[in-house]
């Protein structure tokens, strides 16, 4: 007992301690505009994105309107390796499973095809930045609290700054990509410290046209989320995807559009992968799976 009232003053002053640091940390944050801390993390962001990081293995759940499915995925230096293991939760059939083979053989024997997959995959990775550049801009922001992060959310006990974002109406989208931008408002969590984006949860409060509604529109109350944080060795990625969007294009064409990936087990692959060693990685972990039952599609399933 009498230990026990010694330490308990040490505990109190460590607590207390923390608390002012914590303190004093929020209000410096919030001693920054909210536009300027949106600005460093996108700039953060940018850096990271260009900055060769730890390439991974990692499983992916993609549900939809027609069912789900489970992938494994390898980060190469030729282009992303992708595998399919499971639809709606049960393992491919043999027939299927060969068909899976023959597609990745097909890009390891034809370099021009790679070519063009990498291409695709540039153009996205593009495409995202332009939109991850606008933000400074294309909204305007205050502060509205903290949130703890969780796991794909930040890194994991970490506090998060939350933000809320509606449009700048003294914005031009520079192009039909930064265009729905303009009628989105949501939520933005940031991690101070690091500044990375762990969440951006949008909404759209209005329809969007593109070309003056020739091209098409995006109906009121499609939503956009993404999570990412900590994979586990300091490294971030996106570990949650949902975009649920209606509309038409052409004016002719019906848009329904509905998707939630989860992206998981991350694991550290060796730098400079080809795409062939990638795929022949992706094949032994999923005979691994197979012998288990494929622990990973069941238990994604859940």
């Amino acid at each position: 007992m009498r230990r026990g009232r010694q330490v308990q003053p040490t505990w109190v002053a460590a607590a207390a301690m923390l608390s002012l640091a914590a303190s004093a940390w929020a209000a410096q944050t919030e001693s920054i505009p909210p536009g300027e801390l949106v600005r460093r993390t996108v700039q953060n962001e940018v850096k990271a994105s260009e900055t060769p990081g730890t390439p991974h293995m990692f499983v992916s759940l993609k549900e939809g309107t027609h069912g789900s499915q489970t992938k494994l995925y390898c980060e190469t230096k030729d282009a992303m390796a992708g595998m399919a293991i499971a639809n709606d939760g049960k393992p491919l059939t043999a027939a299927q499973r060969e068909a899976e083979e023959a597609r990745l053989d097909q890009l390891m024997r034809n370099p021009e095809e790679l070519k063009k997959k990498r291409q695709r995959e540039k153009e996205d990775d593009e495409r995202v930045e332009r939109i991850v550049r606008s933000m400074p801009d294309a909204f305007l922001y205050e502060y509205d609290g903290t949130e703890r992060g969780a796991d794909g959310i930040g890194k994991e006990g970490d506090e998060l700054v939350r933000l809320k974002f509606r449009p700048n109406p003294k914005y031009e989208p520079p192009s039909r990509t930064e265009q729905v931008l303009a009628g989105m408002e949501g939520t933005l969590l940031i991690d101070a410290s690091r500044y990375r984006i762990a969440r951006i949860d949008g909404k759209l409060f209005k329809e969007v046209a593109f070309g003056w509604g020739i091209l098409g529109h995006l109906d009121k109350g499609g939503h956009f989320l993404v999570e990412q944080g900590d994979v586990g060795d300091g490294t971030w990625d996106i570990r949650k995807m949902s975009l649920a969007f209606t509309g038409k294009i052409l004016l002719f064409k019906h848009l329904d559009f509905k998707s939630n990936e989860t992206l998981k087990n991350f694991r550290p692959v060796p730098r400079d992968l080809t795409f062939a060693q990638g795929v022949e990685l992706l094949k032994k972990h999923e005979n691994t799976l197979a012998e288990n039952n494929h622990p990973a599609a069941s238990q994604n399933h859940k």
